[in-house]
């Protein structure tokens, strides 16, 4: 006999122009977990059988000492008394989100894996006591709180006491240790724990009309490398230029209908995006040439997450907008896909199924 569940995480695009490790969204692309657990001890013992299908499968490892999701689960797991995954687990995970494209793939892996750690040890965490596990392996807020409570989010790290500072800032291969070919069932058994109320957000208003459209680029650009040309400090004048700019765009785009002139301005940014112009052919074109009178229905265009893939909010004429940015980069040698998607406002959750 066994239980089945499904956990649901949903992609994310960080940043929203001036929202700098700050803001997320959650979309209508998801990573989806199936999980099976035997009801009765299995013997002899056997660690979690993984496979994988949808985007990227051939990409991810399914030795449960190796793959994203089972090392979270087991840091969560071992961070909470429990040594060892249950015997005879099952997890198939289903994967719609491009790896490398800015669209939260690693946080939605993360997500996924501290939810699977609470469903297999039984913990029924709060969200806030997730959202601190998660951040002790992704540590930045703004994709991983999108992906757990869905929506338009804004996040910030607390400020810490001395002690938990020091907690927070062990390195990560200190809290996912890469597990050696060798290792056994005590390897990594007492990992760091994690301080509490590391994470705060809040959810702003998103109006109904409005939708994503997100073109991606056929190629990965690693997270590290986009954040490598960002610059160690900022000149006074382009930090408040993204604060005046992100102040209106937290409620102009709650309002409905949307003011396209409003929203389009405060979609603008100068502390991440002209850095990032090198990495993404075509970029420099696109946040300069779209706007809403050329393309009626456009409310603002910016990098998703640290890119390559383009976020585009509007409220019709989709296919236009698209298809332009699509030509843009096929000027430059690029290939794309794009869809327009939903704001999920969901955000993660677990269900049981039927067997």
């Amino acid at each position: 006999m066994s239980r089945t569940h499904r956990i649901h995480v949903p992609a994310t695009s960080a940043n929203i122009g001036p929202g700098f490790d700050v803001c997320g969204i959650a979309l209508s692309l998801s990573l989806v977990l199936t999980v099976t657990i035997p009801t009765s001890p299995v013997e002899p013992y056997a660690l979690p059988a993984i496979t994988y299908s949808g985007l990227d499968a051939a990409q991810v490892p399914l030795s449960p000492y190796k793959n994203l999701l089972t090392r979270v689960a087991l840091y969560v797991l071992r961070s909470n008394g429990i040594a060892t995954f249950p015997s005879g687990v099952t997890i198939h995970a289903h994967n719609a989100i491009p790896f490398g494209r800015g669209l939260g793939s690693s946080g939605a892996a993360v997500i996924a894996g501290v939810l699977l750690g609470d469903l297999l040890g039984g913990l029924a965490l709060p969200r806030a006591r997730l959202l601190d596990f998660a951040l002790m392996v992704e540590r930045h807020p703004d994709n991983v709180t999108a992906a757990l409570v869905g929506g338009f989010v804004g996040s910030y790290l607390r400020e810490l006491s001395a002690e938990d500072t020091s907690a927070a800032s062990i390195p990560l291969a200190e809290v996912l240790p890469e597990y050696p070919p060798d290792a056994g069932p005590d390897w990594g058994r007492d990992p760091p724990p994690a301080p509490r109320g590391i994470g705060h957000y809040v959810q702003f208003g998103w109006a109904h009309e409005i939708r994503a459209i997100a073109v991606m680029p056929r190629f990965e650009l690693a997270t590290a490398k986009a954040r490598s040309v960002l610059p160690e400090s900022y000149g006074r004048k382009d930090v408040i230029f993204n604060l005046q700019r992100l102040a209106v765009l937290t409620t102009a785009l709650a309002r409905s209908p949307p003011d396209s002139e409003l929203i389009y301005e405060a979609m603008k940014d100068r502390m991440h995006q002209p850095y990032r112009v090198p990495l993404i052919p075509g970029l420099s074109t696109i946040l300069s040439t779209l706007t809403p009178a050329s393309h009626p229905g456009l409310l603002g265009i910016c990098l998703s997450g640290a890119g390559p893939t383009i976020l585009a909010l509007a409220t019709g004429n989709f296919e236009a907008i698209a298809s332009e940015i699509q030509r843009i980069f096929a000027d430059r040698g690029v290939e794309v896909d794009w869809e327009v998607l939903s704001i999920d406002t969901r955000g993660s959750f677990v269900e049981e199924v039927a067997a």
